[in-house]
């Protein structure tokens, strides 16, 4: 049975619908994600499921205990619900280890001790329970705040833009760290971010969300290689769409060559528009085709080019950092494409 479970939830700010009819479950150990761009709705669903808004439909579960829907709502204090705020809320005027503690108030002094102690081991803070937070790091104190969530052992762990305060190349490495604590304990957690990589690191189910709704609730590897719609396609990772046209079943003819796709009932003739991710085009100078380098952003290990066909239609290749062309150069590519995804071609593209 699903740990969480929100079934058709909606909620509106007065005639302002902000989720609209959401459903998702969430399996006991999984880490699940809320994604998607600013006024999507997500922070909202991450709130009614703390208990801090009242849904105006549907339901939450949790547990298998309604917790909340239009006629009953179980006050956010009683619901065993942990939240890792996005400044992560720490008490300044107590030590590392007070504030972890805090939320074991009916433990006795032991307990306390012995929890507070298995948590900045779990977290890599022993040895820093004396300290207070201004004398640690953004990276330390979101561990204090994570610690201070878990301490209580909550049925639900909720994470809302926790790394957001933090170095751009700090995020990806403690989103990653953090999933191991996660999974060390044994805890059940939702994060709600805008950053795919964040989400990607950490996440073991991720919703795309736009407009209030989920547009796909699915692993990562299949939100980038399998995107339910456009929306998903365009936010989840890079890429460009080529205009394709379905020469057979199973077939479908693009400006670089002919790819085997389901095309399912869509006659000969169909247009559509074929997803081209970076590592979807290799630089191969051996290969007769040939695409301009427009621009080029240096990435360390690898370049993203910006690549102009004859048709003037532009690609995104990566290509290993110590292949580099200059702007304006031609250079030999091809096709690796694994997943094919195509959409019909929108009326007036």
């Amino acid at each position: 049975m699903p740990i969480l479970e929100l079934n058709d939830i909606s909620f509106a700010h007065g005639k302002q619908t902000v989720v609209d009819r959401l459903s998702m479950q969430l399996e006991a150990g999984e880490i699940g994600c809320l994604l998607g761009p600013s006024g999507c709705g997500k922070t909202t669903v991450l709130r009614c499921i703390a208990g801090f808004e009242h849904v105006d439909a549907g339901e939450v579960v949790l547990a298998g205990q309604v917790i909340g829907n239009a006629r009953h709502h179980l006050p956010a204090e009683r619901r065993r619900i942990g939240m890792v705020f996005q400044d992560y809320a720490l008490f300044p005027h107590l030590t590392v280890a007070a504030n972890i503690a805090f939320g074991l108030r009916n433990a006795s002094a032991r307990e306390r001790q012995a929890r507070v102690a298995e948590l900045l081991d779990t977290v890599g803070l022993a040895g820093q329970e004396r300290r207070y937070p201004h004398e640690l790091s953004g990276g330390q104190q979101q561990r204090v705040a994570l610690a201070r969530a878990l301490a209580p052992r909550p049925r639900l762990l909720l994470l809302d833009e926790p790394f957001s305060n933090l170095d751009v190349d700090l995020r990806e490495r403690l989103a990653l760290e953090v999933r191991q604590i996660l999974k060390a304990e044994g805890t059940t957690a939702i994060l709600v971010t805008h950053d795919q990589h964040e989400a990607f690191a950490l996440a073991d189910q991720i919703g795309v969300m736009h407009e209030g709704r989920i547009q796909q609730w699915d692993t990562p590897y299949n939100l980038y290689h399998q995107p339910a719609n456009r929306f998903v396609a365009d936010f989840v990772g890079q890429g460009v769409f080529v205009p394709g046209t379905i020469v057979a079943k199973g077939r479908i003819q693009i400006e670089l060559g002919v790819l085997t796709s389901n095309t399912g009932s869509a006659e000969p003739g169909t247009m559509v528009r074929v997803l081209l991710r970076p590592d979807d085009i290799l630089h191969d100078d051996a290969s007769d085709q040939k695409a301009e380098v427009a621009a080029k952003a240096f990435r360390g290990a690898d370049f993203l080019y910006t690549l102009t066909l004859a048709s003037g239609a532009q690609l995104l290749s990566l290509v290993p950092s110590h292949h580099n062309h200059a702007i304006g150069e031609p250079i030999g590519i091809r096709m690796a494409v694994d997943h094919v995804v195509a959409f019909p071609a929108p009326p007036l593209d």
